[in-house]
Order: structure tokens, then sequence, then C-alpha cells
């Protein structure tokens, strides 16, 4: 096989690997804002927090991989409703600017906590895949990466059919939708949101675990909510395919980046699009278009 084939086929795998992790944070944004219209600048914290939760189960406690996995995210998902019920929720009715706030100054007293707990050493834990490749012909993948895809796969899909199909789905889609109607229905709104906080927290443990063995567990694992934000905005801002989409897109931009660009460019380019997307196609791929008359 032609070598450049060979490249072309080898970054792309790679690509739609760390892709899936970026749509992964966007549908976590994107649930938060559809429920509540909160914009979570704290995703990333929350994710950043978890890996380094793992990793003190697996490498100081000593829990086996899945139980320590197991734990943390159900912390996580236990801080995401948490926030919700006891932070969030005071200040319904407000502008959404307050809620921006609010998220940030949580991002930062995360931030604050893990370093004071943890230090700013950065570290690694062994998984069941550390080391381990696997060849698909020419090509080599590790094998971490096909478990970060399936993980990515099977997250999304279980999150498809409980929204789809069940009850507590249904209620969470038409809260999102309407929320008084919702509540007028008898639907508790305000359990759902927290609800919601809660299962997006939860995916965002599952991304930070997927993401530390590769990237280490470190303070700047925070970072990758920009990248998730630059994914809600090329695949279209609030739309759920949209997010997946743009995630993986990301992906493969930064693995072309930094083979055919001059280095720096490919921990650029997802600001780099999200400017770009910003000023050419404010709708992005998926999103709806709005229009005001003046």
């Amino acid at each position: 096989m032609n070598a450049q084939l060979v490249q072309f086929l080898q970054l792309s795998l790679n690509g739609v690997a760390i892709g899936s992790i970026y749509a992964l944070v966007a549908l976590g944004i994107v649930l938060t804002y559809k429920a509540t219209e909160v914009l979570n600048f704290a995703y990333g914290d929350i994710l950043m927090m978890s890996a380094f939760i793992g990793w003190g189960l697996i490498a100081v406690v000593g829990l086996p991989f899945w139980l320590a996995v197991l734990i943390t995210i159900a912390i996580a998902a236990f801080l995401g409703y948490m926030l919700d019920r006891h932070i969030m929720r005071t200040i319904v009715g407000q502008p959404q600017f307050a809620g921006v706030m609010l998220t940030i100054a949580v991002a930062f007293m995360l931030r604050g906590a893990v370093s004071m707990m943890f230090g700013p050493t950065s570290r690694n834990y062994p998984t069941p895949w550390s080391g381990q490749i696997t060849h698909l012909g020419p090509l080599v993948i590790a094998d971490l990466s096909l478990v970060i895809l399936a993980t990515a796969l099977l997250v999304t899909a279980l999150l498809f059919l409980f929204l789809r199909y069940t009850q507590l789905g249904i209620a969470i889609q038409a809260a999102s939708q309407n929320q008084l109607a919702a509540y007028l229905c008898g639907i508790r709104v305000k359990w759902l949101n927290s609800l919601v906080w809660g299962v997006a927290a939860a995916m965002a443990a599952v991304c930070g675990l997927l993401l530390a063995p590769t990237a280490l567990v470190d303070i700047s694992l925070w970072f990758v909510v920009l990248k998730g934000l630059a994914a809600l905005v090329l695949g279209g801002f609030g739309s759920v395919p949209g997010a997946i989409i743009g995630g993986l897109l990301i992906g493969l931009i930064e693995q072309f980046a930094g083979v055919y660009l001059p280095d720096g460019f490919k921990e650029m380019m997802a600001q780099l699009v999200l400017i770009g997307v910003l000023i050419f196609w404010p709708r992005g791929l998926l999103g709806e278009a709005h229009g005001r008359r003046v």
C-alpha cells in the first residue's frame, strides 16, 4: 500500500479516536444547555477532577481498575446533581450571563481544590490496555484508542436509547423544550434538570478516565472543554448530532494539522476553527438558522 495512503489512514484512525472524546465532551455540554439553558464552563474541571479521583483510587488506594471506574463515575454524577440542586438552582430566572459566570466560578473552585489535594505534578495510571497495540493490515493502532472509540459509541447509543425510548428520557426532552408546559403536565422539572447535570457529569468522568492515560493526569486536562466548545460551534450550537460530528471533525483536523502544518498549529487548530466558523458560518453544520428583522 502507498506510504502516503497508509499515513492518511493512520491519522484518520487516530483523529476519530481522540475526536470521539471531544464529541462526548460536546454532547455533555449540550445536554445541560438544552435542559437548563446554562453553558457549563465547569465541565472541563469536572472531567479533570474525575481523572485525579480515578488515579487516586487506582494508584494510591489500590482498587481494581473497573471498580475505581464505577466509583469515579458515581462521584462525578453525584457532584453534578448537587451542583445543579444547591448552586445553579439559586439563579433560576436570572440572565444567562449569571449562569456562565457562576459555572466559571465553580470551575476555579474545583481547579483549586484539586490542586490543593493532589498537587501540580503530572501522573499516570495503568489500564488493562496500556502498551498494547493492534495491527490492522499496515496500520498500527493502540488498543486504548480502540477502547476510547468503542466506549464513545456505547455511551452515545445508550444516551440515545435512554432519551428516545424511556419515560424518563421523554420527560427530559419535554422539559428541555418547554419547562412551564412540562411542569403543568406534572413533570418534576427541577429534579429532571438536576438529573441531567448528573448524567452529563458522569459522561465527563468517562471522558476524563479515557483521556488521562493518553494525556496524563494533569490540571491542564480542563482545557478539553475548549475543544468541546469548538466542536459545538462547528457542528451547530444546540444540535446533538452536530456535537458528535463536530467533535470527530476537530479530532481529525488536529491530527492532520500536526503532520502537515508547522509546529504549534495542532494545539491552536480548535480555536482557529472556532473563530473561522463564527465569522463565516455562525450556524454551524447542523445548527438552525436564526434571524432578526431590523
